[in-house]
Protein backbone atom coordinates (compact mmCIF):
# COMPACT_ATOMS: atom_id res chain seq x y z
CA UNK A 1 0.00 0.00 0.00
CA UNK A 2 2.92 2.53 0.90
CA UNK A 3 4.75 1.24 -2.58
CA UNK A 4 1.22 2.49 -4.37
CA UNK A 5 1.09 5.97 -2.64
CA UNK A 6 4.84 6.90 -2.83
CA UNK A 7 4.27 6.02 -6.55
CA UNK A 8 1.36 8.05 -6.48
CA UNK A 9 3.07 11.03 -5.66
CA UNK A 10 2.02 14.33 -3.28
CA UNK A 11 -1.49 14.72 -5.03
CA UNK A 12 -2.67 11.32 -3.15
CA UNK A 13 -2.38 13.02 0.26
CA UNK A 14 -5.51 15.19 -0.08
CA UNK A 15 -7.61 12.29 -1.42
CA UNK A 16 -6.70 9.90 1.69
CA UNK A 17 -7.46 12.76 3.80
CA UNK A 18 -11.03 12.99 1.88
CA UNK A 19 -11.61 9.24 1.96
CA UNK A 20 -10.69 9.25 5.89
CA UNK A 21 -13.02 11.72 6.09
CA UNK A 22 -15.78 10.42 3.79
CA UNK A 23 -15.14 6.83 5.78
CA UNK A 24 -16.20 9.10 9.21
CA UNK A 25 -18.39 10.64 8.03
CA UNK A 26 -20.74 7.71 6.40
CA UNK A 27 -19.78 5.89 9.85
CA UNK A 28 -21.69 8.46 11.77
CA UNK A 29 -24.67 9.03 9.63
CA UNK A 30 -24.82 5.28 9.67
CA UNK A 31 -25.35 5.83 13.59
CA UNK A 32 -27.11 8.65 13.61
CA UNK A 33 -30.07 8.22 11.26
CA UNK A 34 -31.13 4.73 13.33
CA UNK A 35 -34.51 4.12 13.35
CA UNK A 36 -34.18 4.18 16.98
CA UNK A 37 -32.64 7.48 17.05
CA UNK A 38 -35.30 9.01 14.74
CA UNK A 39 -38.34 7.67 14.73
CA UNK A 40 -38.81 4.23 16.68
CA UNK A 41 -41.57 2.31 14.97
CA UNK A 42 -44.29 2.32 18.13
CA UNK A 43 -43.38 5.73 20.09
CA UNK A 44 -45.98 7.24 18.53
CA UNK A 45 -48.69 5.28 19.04
CA UNK A 46 -47.45 4.81 22.56
CA UNK A 47 -47.41 8.76 23.07
CA UNK A 48 -51.48 9.07 21.36
CA UNK A 49 -52.64 6.22 24.24
CA UNK A 50 -51.11 8.01 26.91
CA UNK A 51 -51.98 11.36 26.18
CA UNK A 52 -55.58 10.28 25.27
CA UNK A 53 -57.45 10.48 28.79
CA UNK A 54 -54.57 14.22 30.30
CA UNK A 55 -51.39 15.61 29.18
CA UNK A 56 -48.03 13.77 30.51
CA UNK A 57 -46.19 14.82 33.37
CA UNK A 58 -43.55 17.17 33.03
CA UNK A 59 -40.73 14.49 33.71
CA UNK A 60 -42.73 11.76 31.24
CA UNK A 61 -42.11 15.06 28.76
CA UNK A 62 -38.87 15.42 29.37
CA UNK A 63 -37.59 11.44 28.81
CA UNK A 64 -39.60 11.61 26.30
CA UNK A 65 -37.79 14.04 24.33
CA UNK A 66 -34.49 12.33 25.08
CA UNK A 67 -35.87 9.46 23.21
CA UNK A 68 -35.43 10.13 19.90
CA UNK A 69 -35.75 13.06 17.30
CA UNK A 70 -39.17 11.89 17.07
CA UNK A 71 -39.83 11.65 21.16
CA UNK A 72 -38.34 15.76 21.16
CA UNK A 73 -40.38 17.30 18.68
CA UNK A 74 -44.00 15.27 20.31
CA UNK A 75 -42.32 16.63 23.58
CA UNK A 76 -42.57 20.18 22.34
CA UNK A 77 -46.10 20.17 21.46
CA UNK A 78 -46.62 19.16 25.32
CA UNK A 79 -44.95 21.67 26.56
CA UNK A 80 -46.02 24.55 24.41
CA UNK A 81 -49.59 23.11 25.63
CA UNK A 82 -48.27 23.02 29.26
CA UNK A 83 -47.04 26.20 29.15
CA UNK A 84 -49.04 28.30 27.87
CA UNK A 85 -52.92 28.35 28.67
CA UNK A 86 -54.26 30.17 26.02
CA UNK A 87 -52.30 28.60 23.18
CA UNK A 88 -54.00 29.08 19.80
CA UNK A 89 -53.71 26.21 17.67
CA UNK A 90 -51.61 27.92 14.95
CA UNK A 91 -48.97 28.82 17.37
CA UNK A 92 -48.92 25.06 18.36
CA UNK A 93 -48.43 24.12 14.76
CA UNK A 94 -45.46 26.62 14.36
CA UNK A 95 -44.19 25.34 17.58
CA UNK A 96 -43.97 21.61 15.80
CA UNK A 97 -42.84 22.95 13.14
CA UNK A 98 -39.76 24.31 14.49
CA UNK A 99 -39.21 21.21 16.28
CA UNK A 100 -39.37 20.07 13.22
CA UNK A 101 -36.58 22.06 11.50
CA UNK A 102 -34.50 21.42 14.26
CA UNK A 103 -34.89 17.87 13.99
CA UNK A 104 -34.01 17.81 9.81
CA UNK A 105 -31.08 20.56 11.09
CA UNK A 106 -30.06 17.60 13.03
CA UNK A 107 -30.28 14.82 10.69
CA UNK A 108 -28.39 16.91 7.90
CA UNK A 109 -25.79 17.52 9.89
CA UNK A 110 -22.19 16.45 7.94
CA UNK A 111 -24.35 15.60 4.40
CA UNK A 112 -22.96 18.89 2.61
CA UNK A 113 -19.83 17.80 4.11
CA UNK A 114 -20.11 13.98 2.53
CA UNK A 115 -21.69 15.46 -0.65
CA UNK A 116 -18.45 17.90 -1.11
CA UNK A 117 -16.52 15.16 -1.18
CA UNK A 118 -18.12 13.33 -3.55
CA UNK A 119 -17.72 16.37 -5.60
CA UNK A 120 -14.46 17.29 -5.15
CA UNK A 121 -12.70 13.92 -5.20
CA UNK A 122 -12.96 13.34 -9.07
CA UNK A 123 -11.47 17.01 -9.38
CA UNK A 124 -8.15 15.71 -7.09
CA UNK A 125 -7.89 13.17 -8.76
CA UNK A 126 -7.47 15.30 -11.94
CA UNK A 127 -5.30 17.51 -10.38
CA UNK A 128 -2.88 14.42 -9.52
CA UNK A 129 -3.48 13.19 -13.72
CA UNK A 130 -2.38 17.40 -14.35
CA UNK A 131 0.54 17.07 -12.45
CA UNK A 132 1.44 13.32 -13.53
CA UNK A 133 1.22 14.47 -17.17
CA UNK A 134 3.75 17.43 -16.58
CA UNK A 135 6.35 14.70 -15.13
CA UNK A 136 5.79 12.96 -18.43
CA UNK A 137 6.35 15.89 -20.58
CA UNK A 138 9.26 16.91 -18.12
CA UNK A 139 10.79 14.10 -18.56
CA UNK A 140 10.41 14.46 -22.38
CA UNK A 141 11.85 17.53 -23.06
CA UNK A 142 15.36 15.95 -21.15
CA UNK A 143 18.07 15.38 -23.73
CA UNK A 144 17.60 14.13 -27.17
CA UNK A 145 17.42 10.15 -26.91
CA UNK A 146 13.68 10.26 -25.90
CA UNK A 147 14.09 11.81 -22.01
CA UNK A 148 14.27 9.94 -18.79
CA UNK A 149 12.36 6.48 -18.38
CA UNK A 150 12.21 6.41 -14.67
CA UNK A 151 10.65 10.47 -14.88
CA UNK A 152 8.26 8.98 -17.48
CA UNK A 153 7.46 6.14 -15.69
CA UNK A 154 6.58 8.27 -12.73
CA UNK A 155 4.32 10.35 -14.53
CA UNK A 156 2.50 7.24 -15.60
CA UNK A 157 1.90 6.11 -12.17
CA UNK A 158 1.08 9.63 -11.02
CA UNK A 159 -1.76 10.20 -13.45
CA UNK A 160 -3.02 6.64 -13.36
CA UNK A 161 -3.16 6.57 -9.95
CA UNK A 162 -4.86 9.75 -8.47
CA UNK A 163 -7.32 9.32 -11.46
CA UNK A 164 -8.11 5.73 -10.18
CA UNK A 165 -8.31 6.81 -6.39
CA UNK A 166 -10.13 10.00 -7.15
CA UNK A 167 -12.73 7.46 -8.62
CA UNK A 168 -13.10 4.88 -5.81
CA UNK A 169 -13.60 7.74 -3.35
CA UNK A 170 -16.06 9.85 -5.39
CA UNK A 171 -18.19 7.20 -6.19
CA UNK A 172 -19.34 5.33 -3.40
CA UNK A 173 -19.42 9.25 -1.40
CA UNK A 174 -22.03 10.35 -3.74
CA UNK A 175 -24.17 6.77 -3.65
CA UNK A 176 -23.96 7.18 0.39
CA UNK A 177 -24.57 10.75 0.16
CA UNK A 178 -27.51 10.27 -1.90
CA UNK A 179 -28.41 6.67 0.26
CA UNK A 180 -28.51 9.59 3.50
CA UNK A 181 -30.63 12.32 1.51
CA UNK A 182 -33.52 10.13 0.84
CA UNK A 183 -33.37 8.53 4.40
CA UNK A 184 -33.97 11.79 5.75
CA UNK A 185 -36.93 12.18 3.18
CA UNK A 186 -38.04 9.20 4.13
CA UNK A 187 -37.96 10.67 8.21
CA UNK A 188 -38.81 14.29 7.77
CA UNK A 189 -42.46 12.54 5.81
CA UNK A 190 -42.66 10.54 9.13
CA UNK A 191 -42.17 13.46 11.48
CA UNK A 192 -44.45 15.76 9.91
CA UNK A 193 -47.36 13.07 9.69
CA UNK A 194 -46.66 12.41 13.27
CA UNK A 195 -46.81 16.26 14.72
CA UNK A 196 -50.46 16.14 12.79
CA UNK A 197 -51.66 13.34 14.20
CA UNK A 198 -50.69 14.63 17.68
CA UNK A 199 -51.70 18.21 16.73
CA UNK A 200 -55.10 16.79 16.26
CA UNK A 201 -55.63 15.26 19.86
CA UNK A 202 -53.93 18.32 21.34
CA UNK A 203 -56.69 20.34 19.61
CA UNK A 204 -59.06 19.38 22.68
CA UNK A 205 -56.59 20.40 25.68
CA UNK A 206 -56.24 24.39 23.93
CA UNK A 207 -59.15 27.11 24.72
Amino acid sequence: MFSIIQAAGWPIWPLLICSVLALALVIEKFASLRRSRVAPPRLLDEVLGLSQQSLPTPDMIDRLAENSLLGSQLAAGFRAVLGEPDLSEEKLRQTFELAGRRAIHQMERYLNTLGTIATAAPLLGLLGTVVGMIEIFGSQGQGATGGNPAQLAHGISIALYNTAFGLMVAIPSLMLYRYFKGRVEEYVLELEQASDRLLTQLKRYLP
